[in-house]
Order: C-alpha cells, then structure tokens, then sequence
C-alpha cells in the first residue's frame, strides 16, 4: 500500500525559514534543501498519453502533457513549444529545422551518450521538477535537473522510460 503524501507548505517544513520560502535550486552547488528534501517515494513507470490543447474560458490555449500509470493519472501543464515539440516527436514528425530538443539529442548521441531514464520526482507549490539520467562511455550515470516537459521531450527522442514518484502521482488523484 502506497504512503499518502501531502503538500508541504514552508512553514510546515524544518530548518532555516529563509531557505524554505525558495523553491528547490537546478544548480547543485547553490541547493541548500537537499537535507530537508521531502521523499514522494518510489519512482513507478509512466507513459504518455499525449500532448493536448484544452481552451480555457476566456478562449486561450492551455497545453497539457498526460502521463499515466495505467491507473492513475499525471497532467502537466506546459508551454505550447514544449507542447509542439513533445507531440512532433510523437509523430515521429521532423521540423525543416531542429528544435532545442532535438539539438540536446544531437549533442547527446554526439558525445556519445544516451538518455537512460527521466523521473519527475519532486513537487514545490504546484511546479512539478523532473531529472534526465545520462549515461556515457564510462556507464557513469549523470544527473540533470530539468523542467518535466523539456524532459518528456528528451525522453521520447531517446525512447527512454518515464518514471514519476508514487507520492507524485497519489497526490495528483486528489484533485
């Protein structure tokens, strides 16, 4: 039986009340919260289902990445680059020109490396944040902090898994 998680307001967190009014740092040596990192548990597989634009009621685009574990679901809401660029790679469709996304795919294979896995692992008032695992000659696994439509994008470019934390998706059931 999986842990229920909640969210966690600053204020419901330890540790020093400056540092927690920040949302967790894409740059390691400026991370201060890894101690007081909340755990959302084991990472499950994911897969897409697809990219969507749904029109709000003032008649503007939302776009929406929807991830699935086969039971539960995970909407995420990105801009509609990311939104292009995820369902283009989809449909296996190539731009006249590559994308941000295909160019890291490039420089990747280029390297050559490969995109092991992605995890949206982490979740800071209502911003979801994911990693890209890289692995290169050495096998040595690289970790890189990523915005989670940038790293479905890269994902589906590799055909690399999708793992988000079960707590992640738990919460994403209440709503």
């Amino acid at each position: 039986m999986s842990q229920r998680v909640t969210y966690a307001m600053p204020e419901d967190m330890p540790g020093e009340s400056n540092e927690l009014n920040k949302p967790p740092s894409f740059f390691p040596s400026e991370s201060s919260r890894e101690e007081t990192r909340l755990s959302f548990g084991e990472p499950i597989k994911c897969v897409i289902e697809g990219a969507f634009t749904v029109q709000k009621e003032d008649g503007a685009p939302s776009y929406c990445v929807m991830l699935s574990d086969g039971e539960r679901k995970l909407p995420i809401w990105i801009g509609p680059v990311e939104a292009v660029s995820i369902d283009d790679a989809m449909r296996a469709n190539r731009p006249d020109r590559p994308n941000t996304h295909d160019l890291l795919r490039t420089v990747i294979d280029k390297l050559g490396a490969y995109v092991v896995k992605i995890v949206i692992d982490d979740l800071w008032n209502s911003t979801y944040y994911a990693k890209v695992f890289v692995e290169g000659e050495d096998d040595e696994p690289i970790e890189i902090d990523s915005r989670p439509s940038d790293a479905i994008a890269i994902a589906i470019r590799f055909n690399a898994p999708i793992f988000v934390s079960e707590g992640i998706l738990d919460a994403a059931e209440e709503f």
